[in-house]
């Protein structure tokens, strides 16, 4: 019995330690969107997921033509968002592992599951079959997939979970289904593919009356713990396949430690020293970089009533003393609505460069900067001038600062930025822009996460020797008495020259 109970602690232990190590990636917003070429958007999508467990936000993997390799996206458990596959020629997409999709974003806001346009217009290539064998998810959408088959050989009531006591059922199915065989003798009738290991894992209408939920077995015994989603493989709250609401260290739980625990001999409430914090559906001891504490949780923006400040290194919302400072919600792709240039059908005149003055009070942007349009008669960004920090809490194509295609610009002008939190830098195809690499962009960046920057096809360093012996420096030298005894008087002395990286100052 000793050793027995030995060998379980062990496994526990081994299962904790597993889950301390999962992987948690950023999701895109991007839908059908692009950048670059079939290669770059490849590379874009396997750089993020490579090795990823849980995806934070929405898996997207759009416009791919060839049958790349996505092994990689084998390892892939749970999305938090939505799952997009659209306008693809592969034909299959290895997410044998994922389980769950939360939807808590959702595909044009009503999907959490979307498979869209997999075909070419000719040939034969096209997706033919999904191999999600272990997929729960809530809202699903296929739309014109002329090769996909054995959907119709899916228990989709599998598929839909409970949520706030209303069954969200919406599937919407539009396509040619060719069946090319049936399921596997082994699969009872319900496959995602023609092959053994593809028969669809029933955890729900298999269910004994007593299970209030998912189980293992058809057994009363069977059943798992409440607070598992997607099924288990056994009765306790460490047999979850995924969580219902927090997974904490491998428990799934149905909150995370608390800041404060009750004292039951003092009658007070106490710091909790084993202390987290919810971020999406994890337990964390410490919130990632580009987040901030909100009590117990990380959150990607402060309530109306708070404003961020840092405390030991780490963002906390804090409740503002008086009024807090302004917060403006930046524009996304459904909010393009007006253009630089104006539309003559919507009577929209075109704007007015003194208007982007009002950009010069932003200090911070939580999420990006895309810069795509820019008016003609201004040569660089300095209307941004008083803009410090770029956090990148949710990035376009794991960039948080896109400056691309602005012919008119010259220099950048972002003079007071001093921290880009999350995200790479993409400054590309402005053809006389220079002095973008006299920025140490490295400095800027906070955070372990690797940046792999974009920085290129605007004007030559070469041609921009011109323009750089004009860079003005400024050196301030300090002069304080050598005796501490003595009133010190701090005497600045300024001195300004022309250099060129030809020709150092003096």
């Amino acid at each position: 019995y000793y050793g027995l109970g030995t060998c379980r602690v062990a496994l526990l232990f081994l299962i904790t330690s597993i889950l301390q190590c999962q992987l948690v990636c950023p999701g895109t917003q991007n839908g059908l969107s692009s950048t670059g070429s079939q290669e770059n958007q490849y590379n874009l999508i396997r750089d993020r997921y490579d090795g990823c467990e849980i995806v934070m936000g929405n898996l997207e993997i759009t416009q791919i033509e060839s049958n790349w390799d996505f092994s990689f996206l084998k390892t892939i458990r749970e999305v938090t968002g939505y799952v997009l596959i659209a306008m693809n020629h592969f034909q299959d997409i290895p997410l044998g592992q994922l389980r769950v999709i939360r939807g808590n974003n959702l595909y044009e806001r009503q999907f959490a599951l979307s498979v869209l346009f997999n075909y070419p217009k000719d040939g034969f290539n096209g997706l033919r079959q999904l191999g999600l064998p272990n997929l729960t998810g809530i809202l699903i959408s296929f739309y014109k997939n002329s090769i996909l088959f054995m959907l119709k050989l899916i228990q989709w009531r599998e598929r839909l979970v409970l949520k706030k006591k209303r069954l969200y059922c919406h599937i919407l199915f539009q396509f040619m289904v060719i069946i090319i065989g049936p399921c596997h003798r082994s699969c009872g009738g319900y496959c995602w593919g023609p092959n053994e290991s593809q028969c669809q894992i029933l955890t729900k209408t298999v269910c004994a009356p007593q299970c209030n939920g998912r189980c293992f077995g058809t057994s009363p015994r069977d059943c798992c713990h409440s607070e598992c989603a997607a099924g288990c493989q056994g009765p306790l709250d460490v047999d979850c396949f995924a969580c219902r609401h927090f997974n904490d260290s491998g428990s799934c739980v149905r909150q995370c430690p608390q800041n404060l625990i009750y004292n039951k001999q003092m009658f007070q409430m106490e710091p909790n020293p084993n202390a987290k914090y919810q971020y999406g559906s994890i337990c964390v001891s410490q919130c990632p970089t580009h987040f901030v504490v909100d009590g117990s949780s990380c959150v990607s923006v402060c309530p109306p009533d708070k404003m961020e400040v840092e405390r030991g290194g780490q963002r906390q919302c804090e409740l503002c003393s008086g009024l807090c400072p302004k917060v403006c919600e930046g524009t996304g792709a459904e909010h393009r609505q007006t253009e630089f240039w104006g539309n003559d059908f919507k009577n929209i005149p075109p704007l007015e460069a003194k208007k982007l003055e009002i950009f010069q009070t932003v200090r911070e942007i939580t999420d990006i900067l895309n810069i795509q349009s820019w008016p003609q008669e201004l040569d660089d960004l300095s209307v941004f001038s008083s803009l410090t920090t770029i956090q990148g809490r949710s990035l376009f194509k794991r960039f948080s600062l896109m400056v691309m295609r602005i012919p008119s610009l010259t220099s950048l002008g972002l003079r007071s930025l001093r921290e880009i939190s999350d995200g790479s830098v993409y400054i590309s195809q402005n053809k006389n822009l220079c002095y973008h690499d006299t920025v140490n962009w490295t400095q800027l960046f906070r955070g372990n996460r690797v940046r792999v920057n974009n920085i290129n096809n605007n004007k030559p360093r070469d041609a921009c020797g011109e323009a750089y012996t004009h860079i003005h420096i400024l050196f301030i030298l300090m002069f304080v008495p050598l005796s501490v005894t003595r009133t010190v008087t701090s005497v600045f002395f300024t001195q300004v020259c022309s250099c060129s990286w030809r020709r150092p100052c003096m």
